[in-house]
């Protein structure tokens, strides 16, 4: 499976302006990808760069009809002239929500998909072969809906790959999916590239990926291409990365914390243990420990009580699959608990025991002294409030300030306005209020969402990967509201693949790995524990492992900690007690 046609990508004065629309949303974009480049595409909210790589495939302005100006020429043919069907032949493309594009109930029937309407002979061939590329094969007859997040995502990317394009677009390839999988997709983007000859072009907001697998970086800002540049003189754009909400990786805005000179900052782990070597004292060597028992209560009850729970879910092939085996917890007022682990490791299940919306198979989930696995999960909903992976799934009325008080109307609570003015008020929603919550940004989405259910005045909020799919300004924004939910409540709890939030806000990382705890305790314990965290199929964040590797103890959990305490090692050969401070 090897490219055997030109690959390069041309645009030329692109513009185009959506239908109903005043505004383009590209105005005179100019880039060239060439032949055998593996690119990054980046850009804040609305800047354009979806739209720019939908112009690759003929989707745009073949599927959005829009005004389009100027030219794209992809695999030598003009996109505006060719249809979306011949295109296809050339381009292959991942959707950032690629559930939505899995047409077929069982693996083969997927990947044959496009083959087959093509009329090739050789479908079951180009098959095999293509799952074999991905280390997909043995899953031939696998319902798709029985995978799990990263093998859909692969299954995605394996009928993309199935008519041999020589070109392959991906959107948000890490986006939704946990650490490991994440780094396997790229693993895979780069043996394409590498080996197979495919341009590939992503769209991510991961810095940290773009450095370690990328060859150059395409900044699209207010619908124009910035510019296009190697990856390491990228990554230290950083004024023009920041005007487009764009993060350069932990390590480069470390050393730009420590350099006021025109050095070129490290991009990498790598790079960044060679650069700060000379910082850290030979003294501050780090000294493995036991994994942290839960967090200490102070003498408190618990608020949930999860004891010896096991949950399992059919299957038509296999039976069963177990989501939870044998798993106790117990959770205290004033935490913030981050729940992390691989796809499939239990945790979205775990917090929809929380609220009564399934029941155990086994065991018992108590919450605030009540039996959660019998009571109505409208009884916990006062109490306990589940703002879902897809947030627009809460939203019913045309606008927020409509669907927070429905809430309340429905479950008879007094003062009803007086309660909505509040929790608006106290999310700085006024600007947000009278907008229909389906057509917010997804960022805006899980605040609004958050409003809906803090306005019941609940003891527990529970969030199931709440930055996920999100750039960085919105994830941002999604932690600001994280800490204000915390203010609120006593008790917040997040599901996340989010390993940067969990080291940076919880005061407890749980660590789920198939169906079970194998760590407890603080971040810096849990995330010293690197035996442990690769067991859970987990990577720490870049401050991290660069941390470790410049033996710092305990590690440091965020880019400002890791700064401060590079710095005061530098400027007084710090042992370890100074070091933490």
């Amino acid at each position: 499976m090897d490219a055997n046609h030109d690959a390069s990508i041309v645009v030329d004065d692109l513009s185009f302006r959506y239908p109903g629309t005043e505004t383009n949303v590209l105005s005179g974009a100019d880039v060239e990808i060439a032949p055998g480049e593996f690119v990054a595409v980046v850009g804040g909210n609305g800047s354009g760069k979806t739209t720019l790589c939908k112009s690759f495939n003929g989707i745009v302005p073949h599927f959005y009809e829009g005004t389009f100006e100027g030219s794209v020429t992809v695999a030598g043919l003009d996109t505006e002239s060719s249809s979306v069907s011949e295109l296809s032949r050339h381009v292959g493309y991942v959707f950032q929500e690629f559930d939505n594009q899995l047409v077929s109930p069982t693996v083969f029937e997927e990947v044959a998909f496009a083959p087959m309407n093509y009329g090739r002979e050789d479908y079951r061939e180009r098959v095999h072969q293509t799952l074999d590329l991905l280390n997909l094969d043995g899953l031939e007859d696998r319902f798709v809906w029985e995978l799990s997040g990263g093998q859909k995502h692969l299954v995605a990317l394996a009928a993309a790959l199935s008519l041999d394009p020589e070109i392959l677009v991906v959107d948000e390839p890490a986006a939704q999916l946990d650490p490991r999988n994440a780094r396997e997709t790229y693993e895979h983007l780069a043996e394409l590239n590498a080996n197979h000859g495919k341009t590939v072009v992503t769209i991510e907001h991961h810095t940290e990926f773009i450095a370690e697998y990328c060859e150059s970086v395409v900044l699209v800002d207010d619908g124009e291409v910035s510019w296009k540049r190697p990856v390491e003189d990228a990554l230290n754009r950083l004024s023009d990365l920041r005007a487009q909400d764009v993060h350069s990786p932990q390590v480069t805005r470390a050393a730009e914390r420590l350099y006021d000179d025109d050095r070129r900052l490290p991009v990498t782990v790598a790079d960044g243990a060679a650069q700060f070597a000379q910082r850290t004292d030979a003294t501050c060597v780090r000294t493995d420990g036991a994994v942290a028992s839960p967090a200490a209560a102070d003498g408190q009850a618990p608020v949930v009580t999860v004891e010896n729970v096991s949950k399992a879910y059919r299957t038509l092939r296999s039976g069963e699959r177990r989501a939870l085996d044998g798993l106790s917890l117990d959770l205290y007022p004033d935490e913030r608990v981050v729940l992390v682990g691989s796809n499939g490791a239990g945790k979205s299940t775990l917090l929809r025991l929380l609220t009564g919306i399934e029941s155990p198979d086994a065991g018992s989930v108590t919450v605030d002294g009540v039996d959660a696995g019998t009571a109505l999960p409208e009884a916990l909903a006062e109490e306990v409030v589940y703002v879902h992976q897809n947030p627009e799934e809460m939203f019913i009325e045309d606008e927020v300030r409509a669907d927070v008080a429905h809430y309340l109307r429905d479950r008879e609570y007094p003062d009803v306005e007086a309660r909505v003015d509040d929790v608006i008020e106290y999310l700085d929603l006024g600007a947000l209020q009278h907008r229909d919550g389906r057509l917010l940004s997804v960022g805006q989405q899980r605040r609004a969402s958050l409003a809906i259910g803090l306005a019941t005045d609940p003891s527990i909020i529970l969030l199931d990967e709440p930055t996920g799919s999100l750039d960085l300004a919105s994830r941002a924004e999604v932690g600001r509201t994280i800490d204000r939910a915390g203010d609120r409540v006593e008790t917040v709890v997040v599901a996340t693949h989010d390993l940067e939030l969990a080291a940076a806000w919880a005061t407890r990382v749980v660590v789920l790995d198939g169906g079970q705890i194998i760590a407890d305790g603080p971040p810096k314990t849990v995330f010293a524990d690197v035996e442990t965290l690769e067991r859970a199929n987990l990577r720490p964040p870049q401050v991290v492992r660069l941390g470790e590797r410049l033996g710092l103890s305990p590690v440091p959990l965020t880019v400002d900690e890791l700064a401060r305490r590079l710095d005061d090692a530098d400027g007084d050969a710090a042992t370890p007690e100074v070091a933490d401070q």
